[in-house]
């Protein structure tokens, strides 16, 4: 049987959450000082402790000074008195989670049903590094660089807590690969992951599907609807584009964040969020915040542990890897094996990939299609030579229109320009101008509509 240690200074307090942890099959001890807590781990190592973090003698996040104490131990933070900041502080130490007081059963048992031991934590995560240097795979993601390397150590360190992620990365990079893995490797693995697009819905009912609504709360509600933080429950969110969420619902996702509550769409009923939230953007955050796109409020909340993603150009060596990964993914999937021969995978790895990952992926499965016998040539692969000539046609184009670019433009204008001077060489053909800029077509949508009109870039 698990044993838990409860440290609190409000006896009262203390031995009513020692009397529920008692009811989920845990032996359960008391501490109402750090000193007293100090004891009690070295008479009997605790499998979790429910730690307070204003103490007589100290304050909760001692403890964490002697990684070695409570080493194999998770921590659970539970507190009337904490700020978001002191619990977001005490996570980045390796608190596993936290709970605000009054603790509800509820509350409790979603954080009990997620109990890992840290040492089994640690075994799984050797595991996958094992794995990484034998075949080049960590969780749902494929690559060898050193920049996938720095991505799978991040990874390690936060999905064990419960942390909220912001990832970067350019459109195709992988981003909820990442979110996926994240999840996966988490105390939450056993509950839901959902994935939205915030800048795939629309404006007038992502409400809606993020909160849920009630019952004739408008027009065509004729029922009541579980939003994504309901469906998600016990388990993680990944909200991908937030930068596309409207500004009003930034305001309240930022409330959710902060208080773990939110509302029905047309309801006044408080309901929890036990949920983690993973957000992802293509836009450089700080960027985003200049431009409006993006509150400052809630990058710094979202902003707790980033991860930022490299695109596949700066990690070319990882291409054959990748290609065989989905070569083999498609061939299982279509009853027949094929290979790519030395010159395939030369071509492969000598082009740009403009549209990262998911481009790579889309070639090979192209190429698969196209290819008689079972192997497959250079011959329906993306050639460098056309990317560049591409790049150099766009560059010409954008030199002849007067795109000029000094030091000291920010990203989001040399963004601007860019997308509308590639537009016009391309006669508004916005299919090819997406797949040129390497970003999805909803993406290039979604930017023409910021850009409110114009379709020449500024003199």
């Amino acid at each position: 049987m698990s044993h838990a240690l409860v440290v609190d200074d409000d006896i009262d307090s203390a031995n009513s959450l020692a009397a529920l942890i008692a009811g989920q099959e845990f032996t359960v001890a008391c501490a109402h000082t750090l000193r007293d807590a100090r004891r009690q781990i070295v008479l009997q190592q605790p499998d979790i402790v429910l730690l307070d973090l204003k103490l007589p003698d100290g304050s909760g996040m001692d403890l964490f000074t002697d990684a070695s104490l409570i080493a194999n131990s998770e921590v659970v933070l539970i507190t009337g008195h904490a700020s978001i900041e002191t619990s977001i502080q005490a996570l980045r130490l390796g608190a596993a989670d936290y709970l605000i007081k009054p603790v509800n059963l509820r509350q409790l048992q979603g954080v009990l049903s997620r109990f890992m031991k840290p040492a089994a934590l640690q075994a799984e995560f050797a595991d996958l590094s094992a794995t990484v240097a034998k075949s080049g795979r960590f969780g749902h993601l494929w690559g060898r660089a050193p920049s996938m390397q720095r991505v799978y150590e991040q990874i390690a360190r936060v999905a064990g807590t419960g942390v909220t992620v912001f990832i970067t990365g350019e459109s195709g990079s992988g981003k909820e690969v990442v979110a996926q893995t994240v999840h996966d490797l988490s105390r939450r693995r056993k509950q839901p992951f959902l994935a939205v697009n915030c800048g795939a819905v629309s404006p007038t009912l992502i409400e809606s599907e993020i909160f849920g609504h009630e019952r004739g709360s408008f027009t065509g509600a004729e029922r009541q609807h579980q939003g994504y933080f309901e469906r998600a429950a016990g388990g993680t969110l990944f909200l991908d584009e937030i930068t596309e969420m409207p500004q009003a619902l930034q305001v309240k996702l930022l409330r959710v964040l902060e208080t773990g509550r939110f509302m029905r769409v047309g309801s006044t009923q408080n309901l929890e969020a036990d949920v983690r939230v993973i957000a992802a953007t293509n836009r450089d955050p700080q960027e985003a915040v200049a431009s409006g796109k993006l509150r400052e409020d809630l990058m710094y909340r979202l902003n707790v542990f980033p991860i930022e993603l490299p695109p596949l150009r700066d990690r070319l060596d990882d291409v054959p890897l990748l290609a065989a990964h989905f070569l083999t993914g498609i061939g299982e999937q279509e009853g027949r094996s094929k290979r790519l021969t030395a010159d395939a995978l030369a071509q492969l790895a000598a082009y740009p990939w403009p549209g990262n990952v998911r481009e790579l992926r889309n070639a090979v499965q192209r190429a698969y299609v196209m290819a008689v016998g079972d192997e497959i040539d250079a011959q329906w692969l993306p050639r460098p030579s056309a990317a560049a000539a591409v790049e150099a046609t766009v560059n010409t184009d954008a030199a002849d229109a007067g795109l000029h670019l000094p030091i000291g433009t920010s990203v989001a204008e040399a963004e601007r320009r860019l997308i509308l001077a590639t537009l016009r060489h391309y006669h508004h053909h916005k299919e090819r101008t997406a797949a040129v800029l390497g970003i999805s077509l909803k993406t290039l949508y979604n930017r023409l509509k910021e850009y409110a009109g114009p379709t020449e870039p500024a003199s």
